[in-house]
């Protein structure tokens, strides 16, 4: 724990990224185990730390988690700055639809679906990727949240909301409800090869293949119906972090899966909104544990990690001198930082 820390990708971090990439089942559809993407995806990231870029455009921001002890990349996250553009950013919006026929008696709201595309959406947050054999003492949370620590040093980089968009329900057979009824009768291929499509930048065939017209939802399986909206149960930790964070889901899903989209306005994010700057005042030899945040390096060389933080009368604060070597600063940098819950919740 005390080796792990979160920083911008570099050229140098490719085979550690391929074989994040190729660990996942199923795979992660921003983050497609493909050698030329992945290299791409690094240039892009590498781009996107430019610091004349002053509002939000195309980049992505590709950070990943490392053990240095291990000298292994064993995580990754990412920020959208905005999404759609050139290729839109497509989804079902669930509209209500009121019908009424007086002398029957009806009078009732079913739900539609609506193909919407959106050609300049809000930022968005995506590729969490983390090594099975880490999945303990918070990694997770620190790789999720420390990206709204970058968010909140540099918020003229996104835009004011931010969008997540969570994978939707497989059944045990590895096959998804709602792609079996609504996409492969157009797609005419499996729900795997269209997600890996789609993540590899191929978005034509969405605008040719995808059904234009309002579908609506009752008219669908009952077993579909019921998978409108639901998130993996392997995403379900992720979705309860972002609840804890401010997000709320939308009226929107997933068009291959059906998975939620949730969102919130970047100033309501609870890490953004609790998150503290100081002056490092003095390195210490060690700092009280019930004090621990996720503390970071609030400079475009971006660096996070979890530690304790002794604030000081005079604004400044102190912290370790193994934490000040991790994030790489000293007496008398600035430093963002975070409690890692809820302020209620840790009291």
């Amino acid at each position: 724990m005390a080796s792990i820390v979160l920083r911008p990708i570099v050229e140098s971090d490719l085979e550690g990224l391929k074989k994040l990439a190729a660990s996942h089942s199923g795979g992660i559809t921003s983050l497609p185990n493909e050698e030329t993407f992945l290299e791409d995806r690094i240039h892009e990231s590498i781009r996107s730390f430019d610091p004349t870029i002053n509002k939000p455009g195309s980049e992505v921001y590709l950070f990943v988690l490392e053990d240095i002890e291990a000298n292994e990349l064993v995580g990754t996250s990412s920020i959208l700055a905005r999404i759609g553009g050139f290729d839109p950013f497509y989804s079902y919006e669930i509209k209500p639809e009121r019908i009424q026929h007086e002398a029957l008696g009806i009078d009732k709201e079913i739900e539609v679906l609506h193909l919407k595309m959106d050609h300049k959406g809000p930022s968005e947050i995506g590729s969490l990727l983390l090594n099975h054999d880490y999945r303990k003492a918070g990694l997770g949370r620190l790789l999720s949240l420390s990206r709204f620590l970058f968010v909140a040093m540099f918020p003229e980089r996104f835009d004011e909301r931010i969008l997540a968009e969570l994978r939707g329900y497989i059944d045990e057979h590895g096959r998804s409800p709602f792609w079996e009824t609504v996409g492969r009768p157009f797609f005419e291929h499996d729900f795997y090869t269209a997600d890996a499509l789609s993540g590899l930048g191929n978005k034509e065939f969405i605008h040719d293949l995808m059904p234009t017209y309002p579908i609506y939802v009752d008219l669908l399986p009952l077993d579909v119906q019921a998978v409108i909206g639901r998130v993996h149960h392997n995403s379900e930790p992720a979705l309860s972090l972002l609840y804890e964070e401010g997000f709320e889901r939308t009226n929107e899903i997933d068009i291959f899966d059906a998975g939620p989209l949730v969102s919130v306005a970047v100033q309501d994010v609870r890490t953004v909104r609790e998150c503290r700057q100081s002056e490092i005042g003095s390195l210490l030899a060690g700092v009280e544990e019930s004090s621990e945040c996720i503390v970071a390096k609030p400079t475009l060389d971006f660096r996070a990690s979890y530690g304790a933080v002794e604030e000081r009368d005079d604004g400044s604060v102190g912290i370790a001198k193994e934490l000040a070597g991790l994030l790489e600063v000293k007496v008398g940098d600035n430093l963002a930082y975070v409690p890692t819950r809820k302020q209620e919740e840790a009291a």
